[in-house]
Parts: C-alpha cells; sequence; structure tokens
C-alpha cells in the first residue's frame, strides 16, 4: 500500500517525510506550514475492516456512539471518542454526528450550507414580474439595480451559473427607470 497524503492548501502529493514529525514543514508546492498526525489505521489495508473495527484488546477506547467499535479519533467540537463509521470529516475538523447537527441548526459552522438564496433568480423576478402591473415597477426597477450591485460578486447557486441573470434583469430595470424619469419629468413640466 503507498501512503499518500496531501496538502491541505495547495493538494499536492506529499511523501512519509511529512508524517509523524513533531513540527511542522513547509510544503514543497505552496510554502503552506503542515505536519501530519497519523492514526494506526491510516496503514491499514480496506479488507482489514478499519471501517467499524471491534474491540479486541480491553486498553482500545470504543466509540461513544457504537461501543463495541473500536475508537478511531475524538470530536474535535466534544471530544467524544468516534469510530471510523462515525467520523465526519468537515473544513478540516473531525465531528460527530450530533455536533455537525448542533452547529448547522444553531449557526454555529457557518461554511456549513444547506441552502442559498440565489439573487441572481431574485433580480431577474424583481424586473419581470411587477411588468404585469407597471405602477410596481417605480420601486422595483431601481431595487434590481441594488440587489445587482450588492450581490454581483457573491456565489450563486450551489450548482455553477453565470451572470447572465443579473445582465438580463438590468437590462429589463433600465428602460424600466428611464421611463419613470420620463413620467415624472413630463408630470414635472406638465
Amino acid at each position: 500500500m503507498t501512503e499518500i497524503i496531501h496538502c491541505t492548501k495547495c493538494s499536492a502529493e506529499l511523501d512519509a517525510r511529512y508524517i509523524g514529525i513533531d513540527n511542522l514543514t513547509k510544503c514543497y508546492s505552496c510554502n503552506n506550514e503542515i505536519g501530519a498526525v497519523v492514526f494506526p489505521a491510516f496503514y491499514k489495508d480496506a479488507e482489514q475492516g478499519i471501517a467499524g473495527e471491534s474491540i479486541i484488546e480491553a486498553d482500545d477506547a470504543g466509540c461513544f456512539y457504537h461501543p463495541g467499535k473500536k475508537a478511531a479519533l475524538p470530536c474535535d467540537s466534544c471530544g467524544r471518542f468516534l469510530c471510523t463509521l462515525c467520523a465526519i470529516e468537515f473544513d478540516g475538523q473531525n465531528m460527530c454526528p450530533v455536533c455537525l447537527e448542533t452547529g448547522q441548526k444553531k449557526h454555529k459552522i457557518s461554511t456549513l450550507e444547506d441552502r442559498r438564496k440565489v439573487y441572481d433568480t431574485v433580480a431577474l423576478e424583481l424586473a419581470i414580474v411587477p411588468m404585469l402591473i407597471f405602477w410596481f415597477t417605480i420601486f422595483t426597477a431601481p431595487m434590481v439595480l441594488i440587489i445587482t450591485a450588492m450581490h454581483w460578486k457573491k456565489p450563486g447557486s450551489i450548482l455553477r451559473t453565470s451572470k447572465i441573470r443579473f445582465v438580463i434583469a438590468c437590462i429589463i430595470a433600465i428602460p424600466q427607470i428611464a421611463i419613470w424619469i420620463f413620467v415624472v419629468a413630463g408630470a414635472i413640466n406638465g
């Protein structure tokens, strides 16, 4: 078996000299400081059953959620011992399922997204739907431009998309604003 670990910053494959050292070493590719603490399970073959390995020796710690399974690592959030079935690696931390769920519900884990507001769709709908009742466009057309400006650089959908909806929304909103400028100017000069 080949023991390959990867740099956490650039994903370059690192060799054995980075494993099990007491101090940090610079990655040869990106100069990121790294060091790897490797559990013995790293060196075991998959067919040896490292996933949910049963406790054999009395000295082995058991998993908090599966007492009959050998603990592989602690949860970085609560400290409970976890077997390889329970450990979830998320954002550079090993977490138990309960801590991950609690972090999501209480919004303590800012990088965990289960939904995202798609502002380009909001802007497009805000430009098109009020055209049915044109009087609303006096408010919605400027809002389209504001939303587009504020959210242009924010990530869109979880699926990769382009900025075309923002562009179309602006193309629709700018003439609406121009019409309202002419209407208001005509009413004032009237």
